[in-house]
C-alpha cells in the first residue's frame, strides 16, 4: 500500500505537469473600453466653447446594473464602472459590496423607484451580478481558467457587428415562425437578402482581417444555413438536433428512437417537450422598461405561458421562442446529459480506441466505473463548471462586451430625434446599415408590443421604438456577453461526448433506414423530415452533437441575449477545456486506449 500511496502522488504530479506546461496566452480585448468619451460642451465667459469631463463613457462595454441616466441611457459616472472593475480584478467581496447597484442615487435600496409600468406594478427589487470572481478561482483538474483565451470581440463600428445585429433584429422578428416553415417565410427571405448584402458577407476586406475574423467568415446564406452554426453537420437535415426531440423506447422495448419524446432515465422518463410561452409577446420595447433593466430591475419570471390545461401547454421545440424558453431555464448541461442517455440506450458504439468493445466471452470485462455508462454520464456534466470558470474570466476580466440589448438602446437613442447623439456618434455606421425596411419592421413590431397592458402606460409607449425586442422581461443575465456561458459549456460537453462515442456512427433504425424528425408547426408531435436529407444521406452522431451545441448556443441569440461571435468563439473555448481534462485523465488509467476527437473547425485530435 505504501507503493500505491507514492504512485498516486506521482500520477497527480504528472497531471499537474501537463497542466503547467500549457502556455498561458496573452488575453487581448478589442481596445474600446476607454476609447469613447463623455464630453460636455459649454461657453466660458469669453464666449468660447470649452470641454468638460472627457471621461470614458464605456458605451462598448457591459454596464448593466450600474446607475444609468434615465434620459440618455448612459452611465451616470465612469467612476462606478472603475469600482465595478476593481471588484472583478480583486475578487474581494467587499469591493463588490462597494459597487453601486440600481438607479442613480438609490444604491442599497431593495425596491428602488422604477420608470416602467412593469417594474412599478410588480414592486421588483434590484438584481445582483453573477459570479464576477469565478475566473480567479483555481481548479485541480483540466486547464486553468486563465490558460485559455478568446480573440478580441467585434467593435461597435465594425462590419461584423452590422451582420450580427441584422441577424439579431431579424431573429427577434421570427421568434414565432415554425422551424418547419422557414422555407415559406418572407421574413426569413428578407433576412437572407439583408445578410447577404451586408459588407461583412458581400464585400469583405479579407486583407485586413485577423486570423480569428477569417475563421468567423460566413455565407452566403440560404434557408438551409441561415441562423445556424458553422460546425460540421450544422447545415444537414432539420434545424433542431435529433437529441432535442426524440425519445427512446420504454424499458424492455428495444433501441429504436421513439417519436413520443420520452427519454429513459433509469426506470423513469424525461419529457423533451418544453413549456409553451405565449406567442407574439416580447419585452423591453419601451424606453422605460429598457432603462429599468439596465439599472438592474429584477423582472425575472414575469413572462407568461399558455394555460396549464391547454393541450399544448408543453410541446416539442417548434419555434425559436420554444428554443429560447428551453435555454432560459435549462440546467446548463441537461441537453448533453439527455443526449448521452439517448445514445447509451440507442447502443451507439463507443470510440473504436476504447477498451471493452469486444464480446464478453473475449474481453471478459465490461465497462462501467471506467469506460462505461457511469463514467461518461458523470464526465459529461463534470466539465461544465470548469468551462464556466474559464468563460467567466473572459467575460468579466478581459472583454466586458456589451449585450445586444445595449446596442439596441444605442440604435434607438441615435434614431430618436428628441435626443442628441453626443457621445454615441460611433454607432452611426451601424444605424445606417440597419436603417430602412428592417428597422421599419422593428418599429411596427414594437408598436404592437407596446399596446400590451403591462406597458401601454409607459410614457414612450406611443413613440417609435427601435429597441431590440427581447424574449425575456429581464433581457440578458447580469454578466457580459463575450464569451457565452451556454456556448462554452456546450463546447465542453459535446467534445466529451464526441470523444467517447463513435462520432461517425449514422442515425438509422434497426432496419438500417436513416431517420430525421422535426416538430410539427404547432409542436404537437414529431413529423418525418427525411426530405431535408439528400438521397442515401444520413445524420451522424458528430453532426447532431455539433448541431446540439449550436442549437443551445444560438438559442440564446434567438432570445436576444448573445451575438453570433459569442457562440462560435465560446464553443471553441469549451472544446479546449474538455480536451485538456481528457489529456490529464488519461494518465490515471492502466488500460492502453485512445480517443479520436473531431474538432469544431474540422480535423481531429487523438488523446
Amino acid at each position: 500500500m505504501t507503493d500505491r500511496k507514492f504512485r498516486a502522488r506521482e500520477i497527480r504530479r504528472q497531471a499537474a505537469e501537463v497542466a503547467f506546461e500549457r502556455k498561458h496566452p496573452e488575453h487581448i480585448s478589442n481596445g474600446e473600453e476607454f476609447k469613447y468619451r463623455i464630453v460636455n460642451e459649454e461657453n466660458n465667459c469669453k464666449g468660447e466653447v470649452t470641454r468638460k469631463n472627457n471621461k470614458p463613457s464605456h458605451i462598448a462595454n457591459f454596464t448593466k446594473g450600474l446607475p444609468h441616466d434615465v434620459n440618455t441611457g448612459l452611465l451616470v459616472s465612469s467612476d462606478d464602472y472603475q469600482q465595478f472593475v476593481a471588484g472583478i480584478d480583486s475578487g474581494d467581496v467587499r469591493d463588490f459590496k462597494d459597487t453601486p447597484l440600481g438607479p442613480p442615487g438609490q444604491d442599497g435600496e431593495r425596491c428602488p423607484n422604477w420608470e416602467s409600468q412593469l417594474a412599478q406594478s410588480n414592486k421588483v427589487s434590484v438584481r445582483a451580478w453573477e459570479s464576477q470572481g469565478a475566473g480567479l478561482t483555481f481548479d485541480l483538474e483540466g486547464p486553468d481558467a486563465q490558460s485559455v483565451t478568446m480573440p478580441p470581440a467585434p467593435k461597435l463600428d465594425s462590419a461584423e457587428l452590422v451582420t450580427e445585429m441584422i441577424e439579431n433584429y431579424s431573429m427577434a422578428l421570427l421568434r414565432d415562425c415554425p422551424f418547419a416553415r422557414f422555407g415559406e417565410s418572407q421574413t426569413v427571405e428578407r433576412a437572407i437578402r439583408l445578410l447577404n448584402d451586408s459588407p461583412w458577407i458581400k464585400y469583405p476586406d479579407t486583407s485586413s482581417l485577423s486570423d480569428a475574423e477569417q475563421k468567423r467568415r460566413r455565407g452566403p446564406f440560404c434557408t438551409q444555413n441561415v441562423f445556424r452554426g458553422i460546425t460540421p453537420g450544422d447545415d444537414v437535415g432539420p434545424y433542431i438536433s435529433q437529441f432535442l426531440l426524440i425519445g427512446n423506447q420504454p424499458l424492455g422495448n428495444g433501441s429504436d428512437p421513439s417519436t413520443d419524446g420520452f427519454i429513459r432515465y433509469g426506470s423513469v422518463r424525461i419529457d423533451q417537450r418544453v413549456r409553451t410561452a405565449k406567442e407574439n409577446l416580447d419585452f423591453m420595447t419601451t424606453w422605460e422598461a429598457w432603462v429599468d433593466v439596465q439599472n438592474g430591475a429584477d423582472v425575472r419570471g414575469l413572462e407568461t405561458y399558455v394555460d396549464q390545461n391547454d393541450p399544448l401547454a408543453y410541446r416539442f421545440l417548434a419555434t425559436p421562442r420554444d428554443l429560447a424558453t428551453y435555454v432560459h431555464y435549462d440546467a446548463l448541461y441537461e441537453a448533453y446529459l439527455n443526449a448521452c442517455l439517448l445514445m447509451l440506450e440507442m447502443k451507439v458504439p463507443f470510440d473504436p480506441g476504447l477498451p471493452f468493445r469486444l464480446p464478453d466471452h473475449i474481453d471478459k470485462q465490461q465497462g462501467f466505473a471506467q469506460f462505461g455508462g457511469p463514467h461518461i454520464l458523470s464526465l459529461v456534466t463534470e466539465v461544465a463548471t470548469r468551462a464556466l470558470k474559464a468563460v467567466r474570466f473572459q467575460k468579466f476580466n478581459v472583454h466586458r462586451r456589451l449585450r445586444p440589448e445595449a446596442v439596441g438602446g444605442l440604435v434607438h437613442r441615435f434614431k430618436d430625434e428628441s435626443r442628441d447623439n453626443k457621445g454615441i456618434e460611433v454607432i452611426e455606421t451601424l444605424v445606417q446599415a440597419l436603417d430602412g425596411e428592417l428597422l421599419a419592421e422593428v418599429v411596427k413590431h414594437n408598436d404592437l408590443q407596446n399596446q400590451n397592458p403591462d406597458r401601454s402606460c409607459d410614457p414612450s409607449a406611443n413613440m417609435r421604438s427601435y429597441l431590440l425586442p427581447m424574449a425575456f422581461p429581464e433581457g440578458s443575465p447580469m454578466h457580459p456577453s463575450y464569451g457565452a456561458g451556454h456556448a462554452t459549456v456546450a463546447g465542453a460537453c459535446v467534445t466529451i461526448l464526441k470523444a467517447f462515442f463513435d462520432h461517425s456512427w449514422e442515425l438509422r433504425d434497426t432496419n438500417g433506414n436513416p431517420y430525421a424528425y422535426e416538430a410539427s408547426p404547432n409542436g404537437s408531435c414529431l413529423q418525418s423530415a427525411i426530405q431535408t436529407l439528400k438521397p442515401q444521406e444520413a445524420l451522424t452522431v458528430e453532426g447532431e452533437l455539433n448541431k446540439l451545441a449550436s442549437n443551445i448556443s444560438i438559442g440564446r441569440n434567438w432570445a436576444g441575449v448573445h451575438y453570433f461571435t459569442d457562440y462560435i468563439e465560446s464553443i471553441r473555448l469549451g472544446e479546449q477545456i474538455a480536451l485538456g481534462i481528457l489529456e490529464e485523465q488519461k494518465l490515471t488509467y492502466r488500460e492502453n486506449f485512445s480517443m479520436t476527437v473531431p474538432l469544431f473547425d474540422g480535423g481531429t485530435v487523438r488523446i
